[in-house]
């Protein structure tokens, strides 16, 4: 008995790529794949000749074959799947289609050569039944592999193993590898490290201010690079030390920067140009001697472009990644991490142009970067660029990860002068906003309504709306609430009526009300400040004004009315934040009316019209559709009611000077958030704008209501019948006391709609009968608990301004309004 142990042939396959089995027929590809490999990871050519022909002998069909095979291989790898073809793939030409598909998915190939003698090709093939063709097509196909199979490494296979008997192929031990930036396993936690760049003095700083001792942490947490620790500093050749120490000993992991890439040619012998503080880099290894030299080549040969960590939650890479580059393999990708989205020329500084991609990035994982220095890391969607210019007298910054809390040291000194220019703090936009603020589900505190709860599918939302849309976050201090209408009237021809916000109010023990004009406008913020700046902005935080021309030429005039009203002085303030209408409606709403109101209105009335006189004519003949007619004649006049409802809001407006503004809350100004006032205070205290620039402001209507008299009830319900008769939009009825006090569920405002208003909301018939029935079937439920806690955020964030707080403390409210419009709710609500 032979004391030889038997044969085996490791085989180390990366957990994701594309392996190519190639092979003469008869060669076994298919029963090799059967034994290593799962039966929907193998997609064989004979498979799928059968598939599109019912006969896997069908050479006429290879061309649909190979296209469906190539199709479903695709489909895997952009899945992250292993994929095996069994094919013949003998040839040049058939291997580089196969290498192009590995291209075209960012994973390596990889062949696996059973390369029999062909007697043994042959005797198998005569065993066989189910191949009808000659023994010389074997024949061709083994000389053509012999001839190829040296070339194989240089045609783009990242491994190659040929496997020339029986006995070696039993012998194959396939284990699958993770790939060099698979580092799922480890969960952290995390220090992750910007761009040092030789900054040694300030990494110690760093390293310390985290908690690290002499490289390694009490706690052990792992120190993570980004890449570029070289250059420019005063001591590349020390960080390298340190990190390297790091790294070996398991207390930090690094990925290779573009300036280590370069160093790591130069040390392998390539040319290149000595720029950007390499030479000194390159002088400092040099006095290290030539131990030191290997030991940093071997270092950098062995990073990797990207890591993934945390189970794929966290992606860090030197310039960035996008989502379908994470856990992939090739050039492509490498390139990408190194410099980022170049498109190849350069900016005015001579420096490259890279494209914006965190701006569109959409990936679950979060991306940590540098590459590119900022004064300040700015969460972009759930990518973080860390690079916050230390070499250039900005700051080394860690992000810890899974606080998600920023820790930076300054700079000792600005060591080199940036390519470009370097923008200082103030200048970044927006400057002290985090990610971390508002990603996740949050739990944001108020003073009036304890805690409101938001998913971080809203969150998400928002941020999608304000990052794309919204004005500086700086001059966003508030966003309004939405407002609930009142309870389905009981009148039968009303869906809305004052009577039910009455009854609402006195049944929450209030004894009097205000009911303000509804003014048929779009709602604004007017940020005022006394040197004439500010910003006019929507309800979702967008500029309100396309044209900025329009917005400083009203910001001016609203400023000058405020001085001449004497509001500055008043109130001790050099800015002030008013809620109001801007008219007419058709400035801001144009592009509905004439692609929504208008064409319905239009068509309606000449479909209707023709209609009502082909009747008119058919009933004078007699034929008997009187209630045909009837019922058309009642719909032609509900359309007609429905475009005078909409042209009421309507007016020309060519010029700044068209436009009014009706204020009707002031809601902050410097040290003071004006809840302790009444509505009648706020009206009256704006209305002294309307006195001074009556070209511009215009005064809200207003009536006390007493809840305890049928009288004064009634005396406003005329009020209300008198301004919807004339076209208005209705009223909104609020507490006479803005301060809610510990009447924290109490809804702030209910707004009551008039009834040919409502017609442009429901649509043209919504009065009918049968209509109304399935109308005053809604429930405010929802829509008022949206009011409450947008009310309560809203007051929250403006308490936190008025005393100081910065944007980062405010900002989260604002959002939180934000991310509460994104959930699903009945707009005509």
């Amino acid at each position: 008995m032979s004391d030889t142990p038997p044969l085996e042939i490791p085989m180390d396959l990366p957990e994701l790529c594309l392996v190519a089995l190639v092979g003469a027929s008869s060669a076994g590809k298919t029963r090799f794949a059967a034994q290593h490999f799962l039966p929907s990871e193998t997609l064989s050519s004979d498979f799928f000749r059968r598939l599109v022909s019912d006969n896997e002998a069908a050479l006429d069909a290879n061309a649909d074959a190979f296209d469906s095979l190539f199709f479903v291989a695709g489909k895997r790898l952009t899945r992250g799947h292993l994929t095996v073809i069994d094919a013949t793939s003998v040839r040049p030409n058939d291997r580089q289609r196969l290498i192009k598909l590995a291209r075209q998915y960012d994973v390596p190939a990889v062949a696996i050569v059973l390369d029999l003698p062909l007697k043994v090709l042959q005797a198998r093939h005569a065993e066989r039944s189910d191949r009808a063709f000659s023994p010389e097509v074997i024949k061709r196909q083994h000389l053509e592999l012999r001839r190829t199979l040296g070339g194989l490494s240089k045609e783009g296979f990242r491994q190659v193993w040929a496997l020339r008997s029986g006995e070696e192929i039993s012998a194959a031990q396939i284990r699958r590898v993770p790939l060099n930036a698979n580092k799922k396993d480890l969960v952290g936690p995390f220090d992750l490290i910007g761009d040092v760049h030789g900054c040694l003095g300030e990494l110690q700083a760093l390293l310390t201010q985290l908690g690290y001792v002499n490289g390694q942490h009490p706690q052990g947490r792992t120190a993570v690079f980004v890449g570029d620790l070289i250059d420019r500093g005063p001591d590349s050749a020390g960080v390298l030390d340190l990190v390297m120490k790091m790294v070996h000993s398991g207390q930090a992991l690094c990925v290779i920067g573009n300036h280590d890439d370069k160093l790591m040619r130069v040390l392998d012998g390539q040319k290149a140009t000595l720029k950007h503080g390499l030479a000194d880099t390159v002088l400092q290894l040099e006095e290290r001697g030539e131990a030191f030299k290997t030991e940093v080549r071997t270092f950098l040969r062995g990073l990797t472009g990207h890591l993934q960590l945390d189970g794929g939650a966290v992606v860090v890479a030197h310039a960035g990644l996008p989502e379908a580059y994470q856990g992939r393999s090739s050039g492509r990708v490498r390139s990408f991490a190194l410099y980022g989205d170049v498109d190849g020329s350069t900016d005015e500084w001579g420096m490259p142009v890279r494209r914006d991609w965190a701006k569109g990035y959409g990936g679950r994982a979060r991306v940590i970067y540098g590459h590119t220095p900022v004064a300040r890391p700015v969460w972009v969607n759930r990518t973080l660029n860390l690079d916050t210019g230390c070499a250039f007298g900005g700051a080394l910054t860690a992000l810890r990860y899974p606080e998600l809390e920023l820790v930076s040291v300054p700079a000792l000194a600005q060591y080199a002068a940036p390519s470009r220019p370097f923008l200082p703090l103030a200048e970044q936009t927006p400057a002290a906003l985090e990610w971390t603020d508002f990603s996740g589900d949050q739990r944001l505190e108020t003073r009036t309504f304890g805690s409101v709860n938001l998913k971080a599918a809203e969150m998400r939302g928002a941020l999608e709306v304000f990052g794309r849309f919204g004005i500086d976050p700086a001059d966003a201090l508030y966003l309004p609430p939405t407002m609930s209408p009142v309870e389905t009237s009981s009148r039968p021809d009303y869906l809305e009526h004052p009577d039910e916000a009455f009854a609402y109010y006195r049944a929450e023990g209030q004894a009097e009300v205000i009911c303000q004009e509804k003014h048929m406008g779009s709602r604004a913020l007017l940020l005022l400040r006394q040197d004439a700046s500010g910003a006019i902005y929507t309800r979702t935080g967008r500029p309100f004004f396309k044209d900025a021309t329009w917005e400083r030429d009203l910001l001016e005039r609203a400023t000058q009315a405020a001085a001449r009203a004497g509001l500055w002085e008043a109130l001790k303030t050099d800015w002030l934040l008013l809620d109001a209408e801007i008219l007419p409606w058709n400035f801001k709403a144009g592009e509905l009316l004439r692609g929504q109101y208008a064409p319905v209105a239009a068509a309606g009335e000449t479909a209707l019209g023709a209609a009502v006189q082909l009747l008119e004519q058919a009933e004078r003949r007699g034929l008997p559709l009187s209630e045909v007619l009837s019922h058309t004649q009642t719909r032609a006049e509900d359309l007609h009611a429905y475009r005078q409802a909409y042209r009421a809001y309507v007016r020309r407006v060519e010029t700044p000077a068209d436009l009014k503004v009706a204020p009707f809350h002031l809601l902050a100004s410097k040290g003071a958030v004006h809840d302790n006032h009444t509505h009648l205070w706020h009206l009256e205290t704006l209305g002294q704008l309307a006195d001074t620039a009556p070209d511009l402001f215009i005064r809200t209507a207003a009536q006390i209501v007493n809840l305890n008299d049928p009288a004064s009830q009634q005396v406003a319900t005329d009020w209300w019948l008198s301004l919807t008769a004339e076209g208005g939009e209705g009223m909104v009825v609020k507490p006479l006391h803005f301060r809610q006090n510990d009447k924290r569920l109490l809804q702030p405002a209910l707004k009551v709609r008039g009834r040919e208003y409502l017609r442009i909301i429901y649509g043209p018939e919504y009065t009918q009968p049968q209509h109304l029935v399935r109308l005053k079937a809604r429930a405010v439920k929802a829509k008022r608990g949206r009011a409450l806690r947008e009310f309560h955020l809203g007051l929250e964030g403006l308490r936190r301004f008025s005393e100081g707080a910065g944007i980062s403390a405010v900002h989260p409210y604002v959002l939180g309004v934000l991310a509460l419009e994104q959930g699903e709710l009945d707009a005509r609500l």
